[in-house]
């Protein structure tokens, strides 16, 4: 018998439904079936029930799931154990994030992690947020950074840091020179936004209802970066990350007031998945994630973070 085994049955408990396991290991739908039969064959049980319907599993069969991870665990974390005996950290390392935490965020984070581990398979993929939480679910990413985060089955959330958010708008603007406004003052402003999915948008619009703020919304897109350049063109104004904006500060492309009377922080967290073997490489990287970095200053803002009490769900 064949670990892979319990790993597809482990699957299709998860997702109930045998295309989707069939999917994540790269197998059709008949050879879920036949290594299902092959168990249900070798323990003499019946693990899920057919001819209903609904998808189900049998009590045996949730006792051989529990067993079933139990050896997932045992076999997946073997390899990392034998390294850590001769003090490598090694592997692949795969992480998903959202691009404001990916392009504005990690850099220097990936930069330490690689010096550090030198001997880690390290890859970035920049995802929107659904997807993010979809590829730790189904194994194609190890680690997901994503902002706002969220509590969902089968996944662990750990929190770090919250990133300062500010009001953005173009040189030429009329709250351009100021260092500080409160959120009243942008009524009826001129507003570039998110796209009404994304956690930030969600987090902002919040915002607006308590402080009974109403904005003109002319574009909603779906990322800081192309965010940042409706601003400049549009004569808008945003609300986005402290982090993502550094170097149109610097070049004087747009202009940042912090916001007074507002809870403005943006927490960031992240995920990985449930009941899977956490790897030395995934460790040491969520534990370098939890240090602080040097911040920077441009155009007289200190860009700034804090950290967020450590929470896992």
């Amino acid at each position: 018998m064949h670990v892979e085994s319990f790993k597809v049955f482990c699957d299709l408990v998860e997702t109930a439904s045998f295309s989707r396991a069939a999917e994540i290991n790269a197998v059709t739908q008949s050879a879920v079936s036949q290594m299902v039969r092959a168990l249900e064959k070798r323990f003499r049980v019946h693990l899920i029930e057919r001819g209903r319907k609904n998808f189900s599993v049998t009590p045996e069969g949730r006792a051989f799931l529990l067993a079933a991870r139990e050896i997932l665990r045992a076999y997946e974390g073997l390899g990392d154990r034998l390294r850590e005996l001769s003090h490598v950290v090694a592997g692949p390392l795969r992480i998903a994030a959202i691009p404001s935490v990916g392009l504005h965020d990690l850099p220097p984070y990936l930069k330490k992690y690689r010096a550090l581990y030198p001997d880690v398979d390290l890859s970035v993929e920049y995802r929107r947020s659904t997807q993010v939480y979809s590829e730790i679910l189904d194994g194609s990413a190890d680690l997901g950074l994503v902002a706002y985060p969220q509590r969902r089955r089968g996944v662990v959330v750990e929190s770090f840091w919250e990133d300062r958010m500010v009001l953005i708008c173009p040189p030429g603007h009329r709250l351009a020179e100021r260092r500080r406004v409160r959120l009243t003052e942008i009524q009826g402003e001129r507003f570039i936004s998110f796209e009404p999915d994304l956690p930030t948008r969600k987090a902002l619009d919040r915002s607006f209802r308590a402080a009974g703020l109403t904005v003109r919304r002319v574009m909603e897109l779906d990322s800081v970066e192309t965010v940042k350049r409706a601003v400049e063109v549009e004569n808008g104004l945003s609300i986005v990350p402290e982090t993502c904006v550094a170097n149109e500060l610097r070049a004087g492309l747009l202009a940042a007031a912090e916001i007074e009377d507002a809870d403005m922080w943006r927490p960031l967290g992240v995920i990985y998945r449930r009941q899977r073997p956490v790897s030395a490489a995934q460790r040491h990287f969520v534990q370098l994630l939890k240090q602080p970095l040097p911040g920077q200053t441009v155009s007289g803002f200190q860009c700034v973070r804090r950290p967020r009490a450590a929470k896992a769900a």
